[in-house]
């Protein structure tokens, strides 16, 4: 059997693996000329994800005097909850332009076309490795010493890897044919920020049992809490059993749906863009 007799999904990988250093590679010029020009070139791409911490921290904690979260302050468990987040939101939206972006790229005959998708997410990947570094700097300054927990984040960083991938191989087909999906994206991020406990604890909710089991049907909330649990010494993820399942459950079949789109509308990729 040919790789083009495969099923999509399997093709999709088969091409990522073929291509995984031109991937890395085009990734990290990606992430490099995004800031060219400037004066202060990369270091813009931290600037507004840190300014965004210290405003949030400085509205709930100083302003609202929001109390901390078990035995740690309220800005350390903040900036547990949005570095993953930016880490989501900045690579579904880069996954979900790519095509638009690489339009020059989608028109070659020759190149592959689906790892364009992985380009800009491990281009986000890489502002999240520093947030990441700023994150367990910024706990130890506070006075709490990372714990065998912190190797969780690995795993974390792969859940949002492979679920932002296959949610952008959907989001990226689409758009290309109906570009207000674009703008829409925004929007559901935005509510998707509130809905997800990451300015706020799911045990503000624990008096409504309902509302708190939805909340765990929402897969950002399930890595959001794994990057909370490795810097709080929390439990591990196999000790989730039921939401690691439904979790990458979810995930393999918005990668297969994903990358079977993806590959019955690539041939009007070029006449469209």
């Amino acid at each position: 059997m040919s790789i083009h007799e495969k099923p999509a999904a399997i093709n999709m990988f088969y091409k990522n693996f073929k291509n995984r250093k031109t991937i890395l590679k085009l990734a990290k010029n990606d992430f490099k000329t995004k800031y060219a020009g400037s004066y202060l070139g990369i270091i813009w791409a931290f600037v507004q994800p840190v300014t965004t911490i210290l405003l949030y921290w400085f509205v709930f904690q100083v302003g609202f005097r929001t109390p901390s979260i078990g035995n740690y302050p309220f800005v350390l468990w903040l900036t547990a909850g949005l570095v993953p987040w930016f880490f989501f939101s900045d690579a579904w939206n880069g996954g979900t332009s790519s095509l638009l972006e690489y339009t020059f790229l989608v028109k070659k005959v020759v190149f592959d076309i689906e790892i364009l998708p992985c380009i800009k997410v491990f281009s986000a990947f890489f502002v999240n490795l520093f947030f990441t570094g700023f994150m367990i700097v910024l706990f130890i300054i506070s006075g709490y010493l990372p714990t065998l927990h912190l190797l969780q984040i690995i795993y974390c960083m792969l859940c949002t890897l492979i679920f932002t991938l296959s949610l952008s191989y959907f989001t990226s087909s689409v758009v290309v044919f109906v570009r207000d999906l674009g703008h829409f994206l925004n929007v559901v991020l935005q509510v998707l920020m509130w809905l997800t406990p990451i300015m706020w604890s799911i045990t503000m909710v624990e008096k409504y049992p309902w509302l708190e089991f939805l909340m765990h049907f929402n897969p950002v909330f399930y890595i959001v809490q794994g990057y909370r649990d490795a810097m709080f010494a929390g439990k591990w993820f196999w000790q989730y059993p039921l939401w690691t399942i439904y979790f990458w459950g979810l995930t393999f079949i918005l990668y297969v749906l994903g990358t079977y789109v993806f590959n019955k509308l690539r041939p009007h990729f070029a006449d469209v863009l």
